[in-house]
């Protein structure tokens, strides 16, 4: 599959997909910058991405595989890839595990999730299969009981334990609670959520010889973003040039960041996807150069699209139609998500303004019940994470709406507060 020059694939989105059409239409003919081109907005992008009739699409969809990723219940959001664009994909992603510590003949078990459209089980073993050195794969998933896992990775003398935090987190907390290690394993590779270092405690505790790395930064919707960078920030990623074209925009005057240390939202062009085409998308992340010539920056948590709590995504319209069903009085003035870590745990709050004035208790606690029910509903992998223990409960926190978080230079509010530790 060929990485494509920028020019051309504008070109290609304007003439097949309407809602790029619609998106560029009042730009000049030709194009060839991406600077030059308006951010996708995400609801937008959603809206116009839909099963039946949908707008983004350049292509019917006759071959392609096609995954789940965040969103409601309600709304449930899809990507889709061609053969070729997969394989381009996990071939790119599977070279950054070299950067990641696979070796020759690692044998590497595979514990992320599978089935339901999910895709993190399908990339990881494709990407493996795909990488530049030969590797074993055990393909156990993260749904597998820890009683049949264990022994599995002791079977196979696995060197290699890939999966989500919480899932590596899991299998830790039970090791230890059995007095067990594994000291074979040399390498936990994690990703799609942030490694914390009470975590990693837990972790040294279960694998005394093994080194946490993430195995690179991926999405199902924005694609390709950052291959691991050797070092002791995990945090880190490059580019993956050339498939990809990552911008990291000022959150205020949306101008491309171009010095070091400077905080901003990472925006993704993939040059090799033109099903779905990933022009200027928001990634839901914040980041910061450390090299801008070599591509190279460090993730310092979720932007204000999105937010990871433990293995769980939300996006602040989730919680904005939870509490719009919840409200009918509209009692609600404004909304932040907060995202904060106690007890080994992520945990969900949402600060809810209400008018001056409003100040009954009881129907209160009564109307945090109602969103809390109703946000559940729509995201029921939330409660279902809580009920196994891996993130804290839904919690309603009531304020006025001068307490909400607005930006200092904008005046405007803030969605999205990830109040976790980022060092």
């Amino acid at each position: 599959m060929p990485v494509h020059q920028v020019s051309d694939l504008i070109r290609f989105a304007r003439d097949h997909s309407p809602f790029y059409a619609d998106l560029y239409a009042d730009l000049p003919p030709e194009v060839d910058r991406l600077t030059d081109l308006p951010v996708v907005d995400q609801a937008a992008f959603w809206a116009a991405n839909t099963l039946r009739d949908n707008r983004v699409l350049t292509a019917p969809l006759g071959e392609a595989v096609v995954f789940k990723t965040g969103g409601t219940t309600g709304a449930p959001k899809f990507s889709c890839y061609t053969r070729e664009e997969w394989q381009e994909f996990v071939t790119a992603f599977g070279a950054g595990l070299v950067d990641a510590g696979l070796r020759p003949g690692h044998r590497v078990a595979d514990l992320f999730y599978a089935g339901e459209l999910y895709a993190s089980f399908l990339f990881i073993l494709d990407s493996l299969a795909h990488a530049p050195v030969a590797n074993v794969r055990l393909p156990i998933g993260g749904g597998a009981p820890l009683e049949s896992t264990v022994p599995t990775l002791e079977d196979f003398a696995a060197q290699v334990v890939a999966g989500t935090p919480t899932t590596l987190c899991r299998l830790a907390e039970h090791l230890v609670s059995l007095g067990r290690q594994l000291p074979a394993v040399e390498l936990l590779f994690f990703g799609g959520e942030a490694l914390f270092d009470d975590q990693r405690r837990l972790l040294a505790a279960a694998f005394p010889n093994a080194e946490p790395r993430s195995l690179g930064y991926a999405s199902v919707d924005g694609g390709l973003l950052g291959r691991p960078v050797p070092g002791p920030d995990p945090r880190t990623h490059r580019a993956f040039t050339p498939h990809t074209v990552v911008e990291i925009l000022d959150e205020t005057t949306g101008e491309p960041i171009r010095d070091t240390g400077r905080a901003g939202r990472v925006v993704v062009t993939q040059l090799f996807r033109r099903l779905m085409p990933v022009i200027r998308y928001p990634a839901g992340d914040r980041a910061e150069w450390t090299d801008v010539e070599g591509g190279v920056f460090r993730i310092l948590g979720r932007a204000e699209e999105g937010v990871r709590v433990g293995p769980v995504s939300l996006y602040a319209q989730d919680a904005q139609a939870a509490v719009a069903e919840a409200d009918t009085e509209g009692r609600v003035m404004g909304m932040q998500l907060v995202v904060r870590r106690w007890e080994g745990r992520d945990g969900l709050v949402l600060r809810l303004a209400t008018a001056p004035g409003d100040d009954d208790p009881a129907g209160l606690e009564v109307l945090a019940k109602a969103v809390v029910t109703e946000l559940n509903d729509a995201r029921p992998l939330y409660p279902d994470s809580v009920a196994a223990g891996f993130v804290h409960p839904l919690r309603v926190e009531w304020a006025r709406h001068r307490d909400l978080v607005v930006n200092p230079r904008s005046g405007k509010l803030v969605r999205v507060i990830d109040e976790r530790p980022t060092a």
